[in-house]
C-alpha cells in the first residue's frame, strides 16, 4: 500500500497501542468477563472424578503426536512443496508460529477457549493459567471420569499452534516474516479462541445442561476439528491469498516443487501424528478412541487411492503428489467425523471429498486463477466443508455410525435425531465458521498490512525468502 509515511507512523502507533490493550488486557471488549475467579476455582467441587492413568498416558502420548505433525511434519510437507529459495523461510514461519501460539496459549487463549464466558468466547478467569494446577481436573465423555487438566490444556494448545500454520501454505513465497508472525497473533487470538469456545466449550457430562458455545448449542459435531481447525483455516489462507496477490512469475513461471522426498515424508508424519488428532481427541483410552483410529487409518488410504485413479483416469499417470494430496484429503475430512462414523462410512467420506477437492484443486482454482500456493482452501477448506456436513449423516447408526449422546437420559443413551435435523446443525455451524473466519481474517490481514506491510518488495520475492527474509540459505552447494 502507498500510505503517506505520517499517517503509516500514526496508524501503526494506534493500532499497536489497540492491540496491546485488546491483547492483554481488554479483550473483555468482546468477551463477557466471568465475575469472581478465586469463587469459580472453587466450584468444581461437585463430582468425585476418577482419574485413569491410561487415559492420562494416552493423552500425553497423543499431545507430542500433535506436536509431530506440525513440527516436523507439516513444515516438511510445505518446505518440500515450495522453490529451493523459500524452503527454510516456510519451515521458520511453521516453527516461529508454534512456539509463539503455545506461550500466547497459556497466557489468555486456554481462558479464552475453554471457560464460561458467552456463547462466542470464553472469559479470563484463567489468563496466565490461574487455578489451573496439579489438583485440577478436566471431565472426558464419560460422567465422574477425568484426566488432569494440565494434560488438557496441553492438549488444545497443539491444536491452536497448527491452525494458523497451516494458513501459511496459502500465500507462501509471498509474505513478509514479519507480517507472518503478527497475523498468527491477531489471528488466534480473534478468531481461532472464539471458533475453539463456539465449537467445543460445553459444561461436560456432569454439567450438560450448562451454557455452552454458539455452534455447540446448534446441536453441531465436530471430533477433532473440521470447523475449528480446517475450515478456519482454510478460508483464512483463500482470503489471504486473494489479499496479498499472486506469486511473481504465477502461471508463467516454472514453480514446481523443489523436493516430494521431503513433502512425502512430511505428508507421512503428519498422517502418523494425526492418530493423536483424532483418537487422542475421545480424551480416553477407550473403543471410541480405537474407532478413531480405525478411520483414520481407512479413510485416508481410501483417499490416497481415489486420487491416484483419478489422475491415471484423467492425465495418464498418477503422481506422488497427487497420492499425499489425497492422503491429507481423506485426514481432513474423517477429522469431524473420526468418532461418530463407522469405518465403512470413514471409507466413503474419503472417496467423496477426494473427488470434490480434486476438482477444486485442479479445475476451479485455475478457472478462477487464485493463487492458493499449496491448496490450503481446496482441500483443507472444502475437504473440511465435506467431512463436516458428512459427519452428520455418516453418525446415523442405520449406517453403522455411533450415533450421539443424549445425556439428558439417565444410560446416556446414543441416538439421531434425523437426517435432515443434524444436517441443518452442521449446516448452520458450517456457516457461522466461514464467515468469522472469513470476514474477520480479511479485517486482520488489512490491519497487518498498515501496520508492518503483507508483501516484500519485488525484488526480495525473486531472490527468495530464505536469504532476503533470514539471511541464510537451506541448501548450500
Amino acid at each position: 500500500m502507498n500510505i503517506p509515511s505520517t499517517l503509516k507512523s500514526a496508524a501503526r502507533t494506534a493500532l499497536l497501542g489497540a492491540f496491546t490493550l485488546g491483547a492483554l488486557g481488554t479483550i473483555a471488549a468482546f468477551a463477557q468477563e466471568v465475575a469472581a475467579p478465586a469463587a469459580e476455582a472453587a466450584a468444581p467441587a461437585a463430582p468425585a472424578f476418577t482419574v485413569d492413568k491410561g487415559d492420562t498416558t494416552w493423552m500425553m502420548v497423543s499431545t507430542v503426536l500433535v506436536l509431530l505433525m506440525t513440527v516436523p511434519g507439516l513444515a516438511l510437507f510445505y518446505g518440500g512443496l515450495v522453490r529451493t529459495k523459500n524452503m527454510l523461510s516456510v519451515l521458520m514461519q511453521v516453527f516461529t508460529i508454534t512456539c509463539v501460539v503455545m506461550i500466547i496459549w497459556v497466557f489468555y487463549g486456554y481462558s479464552l477457549a475453554f471457560t464460561p464466558g458467552n456463547a462466542f468466547v470464553g472469559g479470563l478467569s484463567k489468563m496466565f493459567l490461574s487455578g489451573v494446577d496439579v489438583t485440577t481436573l478436566s471431565e472426558t465423555f464419560t460422567k465422574g471420569v477425568a484426566i488432569p487438566e494440565l494434560v488438557f490444556v496441553l492438549f488444545q494448545m497443539t491444536f491452536a499452534c497448527i491452525t494458523p500454520a497451516l494458513i501459511v501454505g496459502a500465500f507462501a513465497e509471498r509474505i513478509k516474516f514479519s507480517a507472518v508472525i503478527l497475523f498468527t497473533i491477531l489471528w488466534v487470538t480473534f478468531i481461532y479462541f472464539p471458533i475453539a469456545h463456539m465449537v467445543w466449550f460445553w459444561g461436560g457430562p456432569s454439567a450438560y445442561s450448562d451454557p455452552s458455545g454458539l455452534i455447540f448449542s446448534f446441536g453441531a459435531i465436530d471430533f477433532a476439528g473440521g470447523t475449528v481447525v480446517h475450515i478456519n483455516a482454510g478460508i483464512a489462507g483463500l482470503v489471504g491469498a486473494l489479499m496479498i496477490g499472486k506469486r511473481i512469475g504465477y502461471q508463467k513461471d516454472v514453480m514446481a516443487p523443489h523436493s516430494m522426498t521431503l513433502t512425502m515424508v512430511g505428508a507421512s508424519l503428519l498422517w502418523v501424528g494425526w492418530f493423536g488428532f483424532n483418537a487422542g481427541s475421545n480424551l480416553e483410552a477407550n473403543a471410541y478412541a480405537v474407532l478413531a483410529m480405525v478411520n483414520t487409518f481407512v479413510a485416508t488410504a481410501a483417499a490416497a487411492l481415489t486420487w491416484i485413479v483419478l489422475e491415471t483416469l484423467l492425465r495418464g499417470k498418477a503422481s506422488m503428489l497427487g497420492a499425499v494430496s489425497g492422503a491429507l484429503t481423506g485426514l481432513v475430512a474423517v477429522t469431524p467425523a473420526a468418532g461418530f462414523a463407522g469405518p465403512m462410512g470413514a471409507i466413503a467420506l474419503g472417496i467423496v471429498a477426494t473427488c470434490v477437492c480434486y476438482f477444486f484443486v485442479s479445475v476451479v482454482k485455475n478457472k478462477f486463477g487464485y493463487d492458493d500456493s499449496l491448496d490450503v482452501f481446496g482441500i483443507h477448506c472444502v475437504g473440511g466443508i465435506i467431512g463436516a456436513l458428512g459427519t452428520g449423516i455418516l453418525v446415523n447408526p442405520a449406517l453403522g455410525g455411533a450415533g450421539i449422546v443424549d445425556y439428558s437420559t439417565a444410560d446416556f443413551a446414543a441416538g439421531y435425531a434425523g437426517t435432515s435435523t443434524q444436517l441443518w446443525a452442521q449446516f448452520k455451524g458450517v456457516l457461522v465458521t466461514l464467515l468469522w473466519s472469513g470476514i474477520g481474517s480479511a479485517i486482520l490481514y488489512k490491519i497487518v498490512d498498515m501496520i508492518v506491510g503483507l508483501r516484500p518488495t519485488a525484488d526480495a520475492e525473486r531472490e527468495g525468502l530464505d536469504l532476503t527474509a533470514h539471511g541464510e540459505a537451506a541448501y548450500h552447494p
